[in-house]
């Protein structure tokens, strides 16, 4: 089976535990105002590449990844979910470890077709790294251009199948920099119990010089750069309201 793959980056060390190969694929129907990649968004101008072609290619790089392994990242892998499935199996095969990055956006529990396709990913699937762009709705559609329930359904669905699960959120000055809404989402997430790591990411605009080739607005140019010491506090405050919350949940007798 073919994917259509953007790049391949065969030293990544933010994409997952070890040193990993990350293959980034084409097409995603976020349009995130903050997107570093938005050359990804389309299907077209990617290059066609076999399960067989990239896990061969993997197997060059080996020697480098033994503490690493396999990510998948965007665009939105979830687009082209039979070619993730195909990918991550054949990658289990030959013993290595697989890691999903995605939004969560294409997760359809109410599909039969479609949830069944989840379930048969999530068996080759060690980690799954879920970025949570805004836990506000409105927000979140005014941000990504898309509403934010079927992300909120799948990181439900993941702590079902006690998948491993990392958490990122990116830190925009007045977009998610916002006390309020960082204490809503570690409400939220402290409910999940397979949870094991949150990444807030500083919002930088490094991506800006990629808009001006595409042709595309940046809307977020005025917006200034979020600094590690505000991301180190904002990841303080998620965490104490997701302890909060968790406490709240022992005292009713939950398991945590």
């Amino acid at each position: 089976m073919e994917g259509m793959i953007h790049s391949i980056e065969t030293f990544g060390t933010v994409d997952g535990p070890g040193i990993r190969y990350v293959v980034f694929v084409k097409g995603c129907p976020m349009r995130c105002q903050y997107c570093h990649n938005p050359d990804t968004w389309e299907m077209a101008g990617g290059t066609k590449m076999t399960v067989e072609e990239i896990l061969d290619d993997y197997d060059r790089y080996r020697p480098f990844l033994k503490d690493g392994g396999l990510t998948v990242t965007g665009g939105e892998p979830l687009v082209q979910i039979d070619f993730l499935i195909e990918l991550f199996e054949q990658a289990k095969k030959r013993d290595i470890h697989t890691c999903l990055d995605t939004s969560g956006i294409m997760f359809r529990r109410d599909n039969p077709i479609i949830y069944e396709k989840y379930l048969r990913l999530m068996k080759v699937t060690d980690l799954i790294m879920l970025d949570i762009k805004h836990i506000d709705p409105e927000e979140h559609r005014k941000l990504t251009a898309q509403p934010c329930d079927h992300i909120f359904d799948f990181l439900k669905f993941l702590d079902e199948q006690e998948k491993t699960i990392w958490i990122r959120h990116v830190l925009v000055p007045g977009i998610t920099l916002v006390p309020e809404y960082l204490e809503r989402l570690g409400d939220f997430i402290g409910q999940f119990t397979h949870i094991k790591a949150l990444d807030v990411l500083p919002y930088h605009n490094m991506g800006k010089t990629k808009y001006e080739q595409l042709g595309i607005d940046y809307v977020l140019k005025d917006v200034p750069e979020a600094t590690k010491e505000q991301a180190i506090e904002a990841r303080n405050t998620i965490i104490a309201a997701m302890k909060k919350r968790r406490m709240k949940m022992r005292e009713e007798g939950q398991n945590v």
